[in-house]
C-alpha cells in the first residue's frame, strides 16, 4: 500500500507540528463523549501515529491498543507510555494483519486514514472493526475527505506552510474509482521529500451502507467538534456508529 512508507521523516515532522494541544485536548473530549469511555475499558486507536489521542485516554484510565504501520510513530509511542506508565500497547503492522485479541468497548479513527481504502479494502476494514468491538460498541472515524465536503471545493492544486515546512499538494481525481491520487511535495531548506497518496472518495450514503453490511449502524454525523449537524461543504465529518447487538 502507498501508505507503507509514507509517514516518516520530513513529513511526519510536518504532521506533527500541524496538531496543536489545544487540537487534540478537543479531539480527545470528543472522543471520551461520544464513545461514552470510561476508567477501565479497552480502547482501539487505529492508525494511532505517535500517540497523541492514545495518550490522553490512557491518562483519563482507559486501557488503549494502538496500530500503526510506521514503525518510528509506534515507537515514539511506546517510549511515552512507558515513561509514564500508562496503559497502552502499541502495535507496529498494518492494522488489516495484525491479529488483536476482541472484547474493545469502543474504537476510533482519526485524522483522514479512514479514507485510505478502495471499496472492498473497506469492506474488510470495517468488518475487523466490527469483530473487534463487543455487542453495542462504539466506534468514531473522522475525515475531510467524504465526497460533501471535497468534491464542492476541488483543489487540484495548494500551497501550505507547516512551520518551517512548505509543501505543494497537487491532486488529480479518478472519477472511475472515486480515487483522489497526490504527488505531495515537502521543502525544508536544502531538503526536498516526495510522497504519493491515495486516498477514496465516498458519499455519506456509501458510508451508511457499508457500516450496515459490517453490522455497525451509524448513530451521529457532525460537521465539527463542537456538534453540528454535517452538512454539504463542511469540512470535517466525524461519524459516530455503535456495532449491532444481534
Amino acid at each position: 500500500m502507498w501508505y507503507d512508507n509514507f509517514f516518516n521523516g520530513l513529513v511526519q515532522e510536518a504532521w506533527k507540528t500541524a496538531q496543536t494541544d489545544e487540537q487534540t485536548e478537543l479531539e480527545c473530549d470528543f472522543l471520551l463523549d461520544m464513545l461514552e469511555l470510561r476508567p477501565g475499558q479497552r480502547v482501539l486507536d487505529i492508525f494511532c501515529g505517535y500517540g497523541r489521542h492514545a495518550l490522553e485516554l490512557a491518562r483519563s484510565g482507559c486501557a488503549v491498543t494502538g496500530v500503526d504501520i510506521a514503525t518510528e510513530s509506534i515507537q515514539e509511542l511506546q517510549t511515552a507510555a512507558q515513561r509514564e506508565r500508562l496503559p497502552i500497547e502499541a502495535r507496529a503492522g498494518d492494522f488489516l494483519a495484525v491479529e488483536l485479541e476482541g472484547g474493545f468497548q469502543a474504537a476510533y479513527c482519526m485524522g483522514n486514514s479512514f479514507s485510505f481504502f478502495p471499496h472492498n479494502t473497506m469492506q474488510t476494514f470495517l468488518r475487523k472493526v466490527a469483530g473487534l468491538l463487543e455487542p453495542g460498541g462504539r466506534f468514531v472515524a473522522d475525515t475531510a475527505l467524504v465526497a460533501e465536503s471535497v468534491l464542492p471545493d476541488f483543489q487540484e492544486r495548494s500551497w501550505m506552510q507547516v512551520g518551517d515546512i512548505t509543501f505543494l499538494v497537487e491532486n488529480e481525481y479518478d472519477v472511475r474509482t472515486s480515487c483522489i491520487r497526490a504527488h505531495l511535495t515537502y521543502l525544508r531548506e536544502n531538503q526536498r521529500v516526495e510522497r504519493h497518496s491515495e486516498h477514496y472518495v465516498y458519499t455519506v450514503a456509501e458510508l451508511q451502507r457499508l457500516f450496515q453490511e459490517a453490522g455497525l449502524t451509524i448513530s451521529e454525523l457532525f460537521g465539527n467538534l463542537d456538534g453540528s449537524e454535517f452538512l454539504v461543504g463542511d469540512e470535517r465529518l466525524l461519524l459516530v456508529a455503535k456495532k449491532r447487538t444481534r
